[in-house]
């Protein structure tokens, strides 16, 4: 740090010398483009200032070439007017020719006298000419259409012409409401909707022709105890009005005397019925009703029916009544084994087996072939249900077959009640899900097995012409054959086949 006094440097002069002043050269064009005018070196030029002493001034403008001149100058005479006045008009010192109104009133009219000053004011607004004035002016003559197409006022080119443009304009126009219509017709607008003739694909031997036939056979069957019920279906197979129909569903009227069963038809009408007689260890019944001209069906043959054959199931499923499903025959002499209803005994059937939706309500129903013929009633199903589940249909269905159904009916009609061949031996498969035959395992004294020497522990394995896999394949087997006849049954003892001859009993 340099000291006060530092003999180097006197006192009063500064330290540091001030840094020259640099500037940068100037652009001789560039100055004298933007630079101060000759003279002036403050903000304004005071060497062109209006009235000056010095007579320098603003330099005057050119004279007019000599056409404009004669075109928009004054006439002569006028050059004291600042403006333009009528040839009648009275100056400000009365000496005019006429009476006219000055075109300004005085300084107060800003837009009238040419030395007032100017203002700001309120936006001009537009005064509506006075009607006879607009009326006076001549108007522009209208050409009609005869004179424009044939008075010759207009060239045939400008004609053609607007011909041209008007078809590009009604084509343009056609073209977009064309669009739009199409555009529109994606959402909204009108259907077109194809209609077919009515029951055109009911050809004879269809579903639908013999549903029609068959459903005015079938009726639907309503037993009514106090607060319990029951329903299911029946088939008309007499013009008397006997109904066969499952023991299942009559079996709660046969119990209770103050039951109450009503059968339905296809047209609504309802008619009470009686039972004429049940037949508890074949699942059958048949009821009557008094009805007039009943459409009864036609009964077919069940045992010319093979696997694949065609079939049509008529019932009330689950209370619905004249419902139609279809299907095929899935098999033949399938042995079926059930609880009674209401103490009776198990019901054994040697049963049809379909794939056509059946429920519960069907039970009494037709199983009708492709002609219409009734080749069985529709009697249980087979479900995945679970313990005190209700399942539907999966597609195994039973049905007692016509040919036993009617032979059943008819006795039942005639005397009220029915008695089955029986061979007297109580018998059980010879295990679970196997089809090794029926175990004998007792024998009653003085039974016809007994009789034919059949012992314990036997396992029966044929029945006439009849293979026996099952206990209840026994019982269906012997039920086919008539009490009192004598049938060759096949039995293996010890591992030695034997046959014996066995005179059917009644049960």
């Amino acid at each position: 740090m340099m000291s006060e006094h530092d003999p180097k440097h006197a006192p009063g002069e500064p330290r540091l010398a001030p840094r020259p002043v640099v500037s940068p050269p100037v652009d001789p064009a560039e100055a004298a483009t933007f630079g101060r005018p000759r003279g002036v070196d403050g903000a304004f030029d005071t060497l062109y200032a209006p009235g000056a002493k010095n007579g320098a001034g603003p330099k005057q403008p050119q004279p007019p070439p000599e056409s404009l001149a004669e075109a928009f100058s004054r006439p002569p005479g006028a050059e004291g007017i600042v403006l333009q006045r009528p040839s009648d008009y009275t100056g400000p010192n009365g000496n005019g020719r006429g009476g006219e109104k000055p075109l300004w009133t005085g300084p107060g009219d800003p837009w009238r006298d040419p030395g007032a000053g100017a203002v700001l004011a309120g936006p001009a607004v537009h005064t509506e000419e006075p009607r006879e004035e607009a009326e006076s002016r001549p108007k522009s003559a209208m050409l009609s259409l005869p004179e424009v197409l044939f008075g010759r006022r207009v060239k045939p080119v400008a004609l053609g012409l607007l011909g041209v443009i008007a078809l590009l304009v009604g084509a343009v126009g056609g073209l977009v409401g064309w669009w739009l219509t199409d555009q529109a017709n994606s959402l909204t607008g009108s259907a077109t909707i194809a209609e077919s003739d009515a029951g055109k694909e009911r050809a004879p031997g269809s579903v639908a022709d013999i549903a029609k036939r068959v459903s005015p056979a079938v009726v639907s069957i309503e037993v009514v105890s106090g607060q319990s019920g029951v329903s299911g279906s029946g088939v008309l197979i007499d013009p008397k009005g006997y109904v066969l129909t499952n023991n299942h569903v009559v079996s709660l009227a046969v119990s209770d005397g103050k039951a109450k069963i009503t059968t339905v038809f296809l047209d609504g009408s309802r008619l009470e019925a009686k039972v004429v007689g049940t037949d508890p260890k074949s699942d059958l019944a048949v009821i009557k009703v008094n009805v007039a001209n009943p459409t009864v069906v036609q009964v077919g043959k069940s045992a010319n029916l093979q696997p694949g054959d065609s079939v049509i199931a008529v019932g009330s499923p689950l209370g619905l009544e004249n419902t139609v499903t279809s299907g095929i025959v899935s098999a033949l002499h399938r042995p079926v084994t059930a609880q009674g209803e209401n103490g009776d005994p198990p019901m054994t059937y040697d049963a049809i087996q379909t794939d056509a939706p059946i429920n519960r309500g069907n039970s009494g129903g037709a199983l009708v072939d492709s002609t219409g013929a009734l080749i069985g009633i529709n009697t249980s199903i087979r479900t995945d249900a679970g313990p005190g589940g209700q399942g539907g249909s999966i597609g195994i269905g039973f049905a007692i077959p016509s040919d036993d159904a009617v032979k059943i009916a008819e006795t039942l009609i005639k005397s009220g009640s029915v008695k089955h061949a029986d061979i007297g031996v109580n018998a059980a498969s010879v295990s679970a899900n196997s089809s090794e035959g029926a175990r004998v395992q007792n024998v009653p004294p003085g039974s016809p097995a007994q009789q034919a020497g059949i012992a314990e522990g036997d396992v029966i394995t044929k029945i006439g012409d009849r293979m026996v896999r099952t206990a209840a394949e026994l019982t269906v087997a012997v039920r086919s054959h008539a009490v009192g006849e004598v049938v060759p049954v096949q039995v293996v003892r010890d591992g030695r086949q034997l046959t014996v001859d066995v005179t059917l009993g009644s049960d």
